[in-house]
């Protein structure tokens, strides 16, 4: 994006003309350049996901040794996170892409495709899934959120930090993920059918939204609940019954850390919302929990095997 006459920045940049910004490029890996969308990321679908991770597997297949890419800002967390669920293989996929634009004092642009070029070149990213490089950064895509809404630092993982750096141009990885979930198995023509509601519990909640899901057809539903895991206890009915019918993710809006089942005993607590038929998100977001669900609704993945999907370090074996 960059200014506009009609006031604000917009998309209208190539991918050629962010390439031709950011200097030293040709000195690190031989770029091709492609430009699939030219929309806001805001305005992403999971059909416009799928289509670049199509576009990525035929470009490995031809050959390339990494792949970058770019886009806005909003939705890096979900695109990265779709990607490294699909694409098990190890050459390296980096997505990237600016807190500022170009036209800005201090725009991070090139500095952040300069470096996620570099990750991808680098034959130590191998086999680490797909990463998301901001500011310097390399963050495992399963990890990574965007926690601010300016500033080049915007994206970090709060649950294990960054798997590295780029200094001087150089990649240093001083950590890798211990397991990665994996989903190669789904119907691509499902996921605009699919639909997966994402509802957040405030205090005070009186459970309109709750009992809205159950009338409006969703497949599934990820709630993001306070603290460890707790909503107010006149949702618990109503999310049991709504479990009943649907596969339902407990998550955290604390953005970090697992959900809580046996710590807490009181009425709308983690344990007892598991025992009203909630699957606990494990250690994913809402957002990447909301993802993964819908990759495994479009195969009809049974409820059982859902929740196995959410509590395994890896699902890659199934």
């Amino acid at each position: 994006m960059s200014g506009s006459p009609a006031g604000g920045v917009v998309p209208h940049l190539t991918g050629a003309d962010l390439v031709a910004a950011a200097p030293g490029l040709d000195a690190v890996a031989d770029v091709h350049v492609e430009q699939l969308r030219q929309v806001p990321s805001s305005a992403l679908t999971f059909a416009d996901l799928h289509a670049t991770a199509v576009r990525i597997t035929e470009l490995l297949a031809d050959g390339a040794d990494g792949v970058v890419v770019t886009q806005g800002t909003d939705t890096v967390e979900e695109t990265a996170y779709f990607l490294d669920l699909v694409l098990p293989g190890p050459v390296p996929v980096v997505v990237t892409g600016a807190m500022r634009p170009p036209d800005a004092a201090g725009a991070d642009g090139p500095a952040n495709l300069l470096a996620a070029v570099q990750v991808a070149a680098s034959p130590e990213a191998r086999g680490s899934g797909v990463l998301v490089v901001f500011d310097e950064r390399i963050h495992a895509a399963a990890r990574v959120r965007k926690v601010r809404t300016s500033a080049p630092g915007a994206f970090a993982s709060p649950d294990t930090g960054p798997l590295g750096w780029v200094v001087e141009g150089k990649v240093h990885l001083l950590a890798r993920p211990v397991a990665r979930l994996t989903v190669p198995r789904f119907d691509a023509a499902a996921l605009a059918e699919v639909q997966v509601g994402l509802v957040p519990v405030p205090v005070g909640d009186d459970g309109r939204l709750v009992a809205a899901v159950g009338q409006l057809g969703y497949d599934g539903l990820v709630l993001e609940s306070m603290g460890a895991g707790h909503v107010p206890p006149h949702l618990v009915a109503p999310l049991a019954a709504l479990a009943a019918e649907i596969p339902v993710v407990l998550s955290s809006r604390a953005g970090a850390g697992p959900i809580h089942t046996s710590t807490y005993g009181f009425p709308g607590a983690g344990a007892d919302l598991v025992a009203a038929g909630l699957i606990p998100a494990g250690w994913h977001d809402a957002r990447k929990a909301r993802v993964l669900l819908t990759l495994l609704l479009t195969a009809d993945t049974p409820r059982d095997a859902v929740a196995e999907w959410f509590t395994s370090p890896s699902g890659a074996a199934r």
